[in-house]
């Protein structure tokens, strides 16, 4: 399938009642179809991995060809550059989390953009720094407690942001990384008996 075809699909299936919808939520309804996200994820499963097409669907600039992207494209072919291009066309903060979650902490840049973004100035970058930092939280197994223990300072210092985007993720990475730290640290193994 290729990225025009995939475009032409998803136009197809545009729904404006849920561009209003998803725009009540807080979700940016400019370039947005309202195909809902099992769809993308339905027709991911067909695709299959493909970084030249996930590289094309995200500049094509529509919502859902952009999420999409960040579903298709493999992690091990992501450069530094692309993640930071990526950030920075972020508009609406169900993009910022998808490619976080789905693409961004698989990635061997994800710890080195969780800790640059948490000072970054534009709202959806910074609010990628701490949903990096709760998908790391939550999918990194290897990782020791130090490294998400060194997370906490950077989450206290952007506690302060106003903006709303940014401190419901700085809220989520607390909870996350909080939840990994206890729970690794209450771990039969780690747990000593009296």
């Amino acid at each position: 399938m290729t990225g025009s075809q995939i475009l032409a699909m998803l136009r197809s299936r545009a729904n404006p009642v849920n561009v209003a919808g998803m725009a009540r939520y807080g979700i940016n309804s400019h370039g947005t179809l309202g195909v809902p996200v099992v769809e993308l994820r339905r027709l991911a499963r067909q695709i299959g991995r493909d970084h030249s097409l996930a590289r094309e669907l995200w500049s094509s600039g529509i919502h859902e060809a952009r999420i999409l992207a960040t579903i298709i494209d493999d992690p091990a072919r992501v450069t530094r550059r692309q993640m930071q291009a990526w950030a920075r066309d972020f508009d609406s903060w169900d993009v910022c989390d998808q490619a976080c979650q789905n693409l961004f902490r698989y990635t061997p840049y994800a710890w080195e953009c969780a800790v640059k973004w948490s000072t970054a100035k534009p709202e959806f970058v910074r609010r990628a720094a701490f949903a990096l930092m709760a998908g790391l939280a939550v999918k990194d197994k290897r990782s020791p407690d130090t490294r998400f223990e060194a997370l906490l300072p950077l989450i206290a210092a952007a506690s302060t942001d106003h903006r709303n985007f940014v401190k419901k993720s700085v809220e989520w990475a607390l909870r996350a990384v909080g939840m990994r730290i206890t729970r690794v640290k209450n771990t039969p193994s780690t747990v000593q008996s009296n």
